[in-house]
């Protein structure tokens, strides 16, 4: 910890409430063009030696030029004020990587050296990771991690106003992810649509933490507001396609000249009330004023409570059409009309005519004794068909046996339970768990499922000890099984809250181990007879599928 203050005041702006931080850089590029044409809306400064940053030459490398005889530079995606980003391969782990390159020379070097390396301390999955920081051959480069999954906020936000929840869960993890970054003495500086990146599972991650704001200059007299203020502009973004300044920045519309900062829900037909009113609260410190005068928020951890305080807003439900209740026929259109034109299949041949019946008496004997015989077989078919299914639908439902008070077996019949409702349950990471897919695990298609994020090892990164999902079942009812499908092999606990709870409990503790098991196909079974309405399937260990550790349950079936 003292090694991470120590390199935060190398790069801080000593005038500032706290030091700034050592800022981890993370990026493939950052925006920096549209950030260029928006002009500066945060509180910062340039440090004394911009001017000189600007008068230095960016080192001459070209595609191809290797560093450390190890990552080999592919495509300049940023050069600026001395400086230029790379997209580049780690020939050592064959993998893509982005790094940052400036002369060992530059005035900013250092700051940018101590950055990085204080950021490669937090060692947080939210934020882009720092893989290296070195100086070498009259070079300072910073090498981080490339995500070629991962898409920029700024295409998704010219493409249109995020979903509620999509903003919801945006404003909610970058607010936590810059809430523990501050907690260590870590700021960004420079949040901006090209600084958050969503990866193709939901998850929002954060790049260039320190290190921009270290490679531009960038300091502030107050790093937390100027961070809450970021991730309003973000929020407000998300909610009305328009940037809440007067330039024009990220390829959004500024707002109209002269009339200030303009609440969400004013801009734009439809948007949520509850994040309307965040947004303002965030940038209230750029002299908006919050709706219903609620306090404003300073900080990031001010606003991930906020955020927190407020009713969660479900996933919108997939689309679905239902296929037409007639099916198409082969008959031609427009059945009326001459014959040469109605018929327009070719003729078929006429039928055969049956034999005439018999007439004698002995014809019409055998007549009824084949008609009795025919009676009498379909009387036993039937007979025998009936029973099969009765048999099937034992099999079906299968009993168990409890005794009675006289000590008496009674058979009593398992049915299926219906789910009313299910929530994804993350309470020791970010509190979400791709949410907007946890109807797939209840929605008896076993082709689709819910999946959790990726993780680096099967004990979830070794950053908590599990998600699940917990299941409403509607009233307190008795529990006698729980089976879930998996996609790998997966190991998992049945928790239940206690019998007694009328409203779904938010913490681990609140629920009680009653069975565990590990598998494709789990089935729970509680040691004891268990009556509970809320039942959590947490699973404790992920398996390996393409590379990554990951979570997929297909289907929960629930059973008395």
């Amino acid at each position: 910890m003292a090694e991470r203050s120590t390199a935060a005041v190398d790069v801080a702006d000593n005038s500032g409430d706290q030091p700034l931080t050592a800022k981890a850089g993370q990026a493939t590029t950052d925006g920096a063009e549209a950030d260029d044409k928006a002009g500066t809306h945060q509180q910062k400064k340039r440090a004394e030696s911009g001017g000189a940053a600007r008068d230095a030459q960016p080192p001459e490398l070209h595609s191809g030029h290797k560093l450390a005889r190890r990552y080999r530079l592919e495509e300049c995606v940023t050069r600026l004020e001395g400086f230029s980003s790379w997209r580049a391969v780690d020939e050592k782990l064959r993998r893509a990587v982005g790094v940052h390159v400036l002369p060992a020379d530059h005035p900013r070097a250092r700051p940018v050296l101590a950055a990085a390396r204080s950021a490669a301390l937090l060692g947080d999955p939210r934020f882009v990771q720092v893989l290296d920081a070195v100086e070498e051959d009259e070079l300072v480069y910073v090498v981080h991690e490339w995500l070629p999954d991962a898409t920029e906020l700024t295409p998704l936000l010219n493409a249109g106003p995020l979903e509620p929840h999509d903003a919801y869960q945006l404003v909610s993890q970058v607010s936590q992810a810059m809430a523990a970054a501050h907690r260590e003495g870590l700021a960004h500086l420079r949040l901006n649509p090209g600084s958050v990146l969503r990866t193709e599972t939901g998850q929002y991650r954060i790049r260039g933490l320190a290190v921009m704001a270290a490679l531009r200059g960038i300091t502030s007299e107050q790093p937390q507001r100027t961070d809450t203020e970021a991730i309003g502009a973000l929020l407000y973004a998300a909610l009305t396609q328009r940037w809440p300044y007067e330039n024009n920045a990220y390829g959004l519309s500024g707002l109209p000249k002269g009339v200030g900062l303009i609440a969400p829900d004013q801009v734009r037909a439809g948007v949520h009330r509850g994040l309307s009113e965040l947004a303002m609260r965030a940038l209230v410190n750029d002299g908006a004023t919050a709706s219903r005068q609620e306090q404003p928020c300073t900080t990031p951890e001010e606003l991930a409570k906020a955020v927190a305080a407020m009713p969660r807003i479900r996933p919108p439900e997939p689309s679905f059409t239902p296929p037409s209740p007639y099916p198409r026929t082969g008959y031609p259109a427009g059945g009326y009309g001459p014959a040469s034109v109605r018929n327009v299949h070719p003729a078929q041949p006429a039928p055969v005519p049956p034999p005439p019946p018999l007439q004698s008496g002995a014809g019409r004997a055998l007549k009824w004794s084949v008609s009795a015989l025919l009676i009498a077989a379909l009387g036993l078919g039937s007979w025998q068909l009936a029973d099969a299914l009765l048999k099937d639908g034992e099999s079906d439902n299968p009993r168990t046996t409890q005794s009675t008070d006289d000590g008496t077996a009674q058979k009593v019949v398992s049915h299926p339970i219906h789910i009313t409702d299910v929530q994804d349950f993350d309470p020791l990471g970010d509190g979400s768990e791709k949410s907007r897919d946890i109807a797939k695990a209840i929605d008896d298609d076993p082709s689709t499922s819910w999946t959790t994020d990726s993780y680096t090892n099967a004990s979830f990164g070794s950053l908590k000890e599990g998600v699940g999902l917990i299941l409403d079942l509607g009233k307190k009812q008795p529990v006698g099984n729980v089976k879930v499908t998996f996609a790998g092999r997966t190991s998992v606990e049945l928790r239940a809250a206690t019998s007694d709870s009328s409203t779904m409990p938010k913490s681990l503790d609140s629920y009680q181990k009653v069975a565990s098991g590990s598998g494709k196909d789990v089935s729970l079974k509680p040691d004891k007879p268990l009556e509970a309405r809320y039942v959590l399937v947490w699973l404790t260990k992920l398996p390996l599928t393409n590379g990554e550790y990951r979570g997929k349950v297909s289907e929960i079936k629930v059973t008395s």
